[in-house]
């Protein structure tokens, strides 16, 4: 990905990357592997999400319990934040700018109840590895 990725946010919003964090745990692993198939299917199909990651049964990175992100860009908004509402659990949704920090906590929106992240974890402002890796992998 180029450079110029990283400042979609300001050059053209609607193709801005963004990720969501699904969270679950042992009671909703079935339900949250449902959703991430129906997540897969759209993405096999061209749709609004360019990637679906594994489901992580651990804590990685910042996130203190099991989950599975996706990445789309910003203009898919609209027809993926009611599909993650309602789903019932918990999501965490942000940007990814090149302020990981940022983008885990005062641009982030959760769908449930939030979580208390690991904060150390993340990359220092200037500094995101996400960006390099939006749309390639996940954790």
């Amino acid at each position: 990905m180029s450079t110029r990725s990283i400042h979609y946010k300001q050059e053209n919003a609607i193709d801005a990357p963004f990720h969501a964090h699904i969270y679950y745990d042992d009671a909703t692993r079935e339900f949250a592997a449902q959703l991430r198939r129906a997540l897969w299917r759209a993405h096999a199909e061209g749709g609004t999400v360019l990637y679906v990651g594994e489901m992580r049964d651990r804590a990685v990175g910042p996130h203190p319990v099991p989950q599975f992100e996706i990445h789309f860009v910003e203009g898919a908004l609209p027809a993926i934040l009611p599909l993650l509402a309602a789903s019932g659990l918990r999501v965490l949704v942000h940007p990814l700018t090149d302020d990981d920090l940022a983008d885990h906590t005062t641009l982030a929106r959760w769908i449930g109840e939030p979580l208390v992240l690991d904060l150390s974890v993340l990359d220092p402002p200037g500094l995101n590895q996400g960006v390099a890796r939006f749309g390639k992998s996940d954790f």
